[in-house]
Order: structure tokens, then sequence, then C-alpha cells
């Protein structure tokens, strides 16, 4: 299918929104309150973050001293926790297709394209990006090191918050100190993903993300999906569908929601087996796919389902009415538990990378040191891009 003209040329209006930010940024002098202005980016520094972090941690030393010993160990587990989703995920490709998660980076305007999924990320970002170098700033002051700037940065589409600390203090620094200044943002993140993440559970649309056996424990599963009509000639209506069956398998892969539909991978021209509910009882049909009028190559069982979202959540405590209010908690939830995972990963701008570098410094000769690293780094990327390019090879080039 053609995606429509917003679609198609979402990157030529994240360039002409970034143009308007530039020429609004010089025509207001921001330049002279602290941003540094450059065609392709737009930075800004404060220098009195010291000051505020101490305020903040005057009141909240014991529970900031808690926090900072929890994120040395949080840090191990979730760059542990990162290797075994992206090994287990590549595994998944060759071995249980139907488990391999889809990865893409979410770049504005490249991979982020609708009007709504662009506007959840500009929301969320910011967001996280507070509660990822606010934690970074307060343990570093807790550890009596002292932080020279704090900022933010946009890069076109692309955006960075910072805190800088003293560097020759951050060196010096004891080894455990530097690991907990380091762990403290990403945990952070996925702290407040969990705060954010027991919220939602209230939340139908959180069963999307959850994974078993959570969403059993916390949700009333769908018997499956409720066909509504036939389409006239398709392998559907020929193999005996009825209206109000409820679809429960294809291919011995278990359709719950909609979204399932995906994970049958339906190829024009075969034959699946479709198991239904009719009546309380089971029924297979054997379908043969049709090919879609609008892409060929995408295959249809030749029905109209619903395609409402049946769970029930178990503490249904929260009316969630505004849709776009849930799914704007649902892109933050997602924003900040995966940049807290991913930014453990060893890589040389990632937390991780630093994070690694601290345990093995002074420990072994700089030369030791580089080539670990340097190794390190490779795997991590190989296996990194590796899901990326498995993600390709399974669904081309797919947007947000």
């Amino acid at each position: 299918m053609a995606l429509d003209f917003i679609t198609e040329n979402a990157i030529i209006y994240v360039l002409i929104a970034w143009v308007v930010i530039v020429l609004t940024a010089k025509g207001l002098k921001l330049d002279k309150r602290g941003f540094e202005i450059k065609a392709y980016s737009l930075t800004y520094k404060n220098y009195q973050v010291q000051s505020t972090l101490t305020k903040v941690l005057g009141r909240t030393r014991r529970g900031i001293r808690v926090f900072a010993d929890v994120s040395v160990v949080s840090g191990f587990l979730m760059m542990g926790f990162a290797f075994w989703f992206l090994l287990n995920n590549i595994s998944n490709f060759f071995v249980e297709p139907t488990e391999f998660a889809e990865l893409t980076l979410l770049i504005p305007g490249v991979t982020l394209t609708s009007s709504a999924s662009l506007t959840y990320f500009l929301l969320s970002i910011p967001i996280v990006l507070v509660i990822h170098e606010g934690a970074h700033g307060i343990v570093a002051t807790l550890e009596k090191i002292k932080i020279k700037t704090g900022g933010f940065a946009i890069f076109i589409a692309l955006f960075a918050g910072f805190v800088e600390p003293d560097e020759e203090e951050f060196n010096n620094a004891k080894k455990i100190s530097k690991l907990r200044v380091i762990g403290a943002g990403a945990t952070a993140n996925v702290i407040f993903a969990f705060a954010l993440g027991a919220i939602l559970l209230t939340n139908p649309l959180f069963a999307i993300v959850l994974p078993e056996p959570l969403v059993s424990w916390f949700y009333e599963e769908p018997e499956g999906v409720l066909v509504i009509s036939l389409i006239e000639g398709s392998g559907a209506e020929k193999a005996g569908m009825q209206p109000n069956d409820i679809i429960t398998e294809i291919n011995g892969i278990d359709i719950t929601t909609p979204i399932d539909f995906q994970k049958a991978d339906l190829v024009p021209g075969e034959t699946v087996t479709v198991t239904v509910l009719r009546d309380e009882q089971e029924i297979d049909f054997p379908v043969v796919i049709t090919p879609s009028p609008d892409d060929p190559e995408r295959g249809l069982i030749g029905i109209m389902r619903d395609n409402s979202f049946a769970y029930k959540p178990v503490y249904n405590i929260i009316e969630w009415n505004n849709i776009q209010v849930s799914m704007f908690l649902l892109w933050l939830w997602m924003i900040s538990f995966f940049i807290g995972i991913i930014n453990m990963l060893p890589l040389p701008i990632l937390d991780g990378g630093k994070f690694i570098y601290s345990i093995i410094e002074k420990k072994i000769s700089e030369k030791s040191v580089k080539a670990i690293m340097l190794s390190i780094y490779a795997f991590t990327f190989v296996i990194f891009g590796l899901n990326i390019a498995l993600s390709y090879m399974k669904s081309g080039w797919f947007t947000i």
C-alpha cells in the first residue's frame, strides 16, 4: 500500500521544522542566553546546575545514597538483560520466528513518520532525558564530583541531554563512585518505567507490550478475534467460515488480538488451517490465502474483523477514556524502559561502555584496556546491528 503524501514526506517536514527552530532561535537572540546555535544543532548549557542539585540532595541524601548503591547492581543486571534479549531475539529469528521482536531505531522523519508517533515521541523524550541526566547529576553531587554544566542538545531530529562533570574530579574518584554515577541514569529510567507500568496495568492497551506470563496475571484475555463479515469469493468464504466466528488459531499460531495476525505470515496461494470458535465448539477450516488488492505480495484470509482491543485489566480501577493520553503514557513507558536498558549496552557513546571501562581501567595496561574495549564494542555492535538487519529482512523497511 502506497504511503500517503504526509507520510512519504515526513522527513521534509522535519527539516522544515528544524529551519524554523534555528531561525526563531536566532531571531530571539538565544545565543545570549546560554544557547549555542549551529546549522545542525541547538545546544543549551546551564552553569547553575550544581547549586540546584545540591539543594535537592540536602533533602533526600539518605534515599539518594540507597539509589546510588542500587544503580551499581542494576547496571550489571540491565547490561545482562540487554545482551540476553538481543541474543535470544537472534535465536528466535531462526528457531521460533513468531517470537522474533522486530526492532528499529526511532528517528523522527525516517522511521517515525506518522504525526501521532512523532508527537508522542517528542513529548516523551524530554521527560526521559531530564530523569536520566538528573539522576547522573544528583549522584555525582552525592559523590562530591563537581558538575560544570548541564543542559540539552537538538541535532535536527535527534535529542540529547547531558550533565558535564569535572573531568579531573571524575577521573580521580573512587571506582565505586564512578559506577554509581554512570549507572544512575539508566536505573532512574527503568525505575520510572516500572512505576508508570504499575499504573498502566489498569489500561487495556498496556497488554500490547507485556510478555507472558504477565499478560495472564493482570488481564482477562479475549477468546480470539471476531469475524464481522466475509469478503465475497475469498478463501474464508469458500472454506465455510461465517460471521460471528471467533478466530483462535492460524496454522497453530494463537490469535488473541488483531496484532497476532502479523505472526501468521500469510502468503498468497498457500492453504492455512484457521481454527475458530462457533457456538463454543472448535472448527478447523482449510483456507486458501488470497492476495491483497493493494499489495499482491501480502496475503489475506478474506474477512472483515473486529479490530478492537479486547483485553480486560484485572485491576480495573482507572477509567481510560482518552486514547491519546493512553498512547502517550504507553510511549513514555516504552521509551523510558528501552532507553534505560539499551543505554547500558557497552558501546562508545552509551553509559554501558563507560561502565565497563571504569571496571577494568588501572587493573591492566592502557593498551590492554583499549584492546578489550574494542573487542567488546565490536561484539555488541554486531549483535545489535544483526537485530536491526534481521528485522528488515523479515518486514522490509518499516515505519511507525
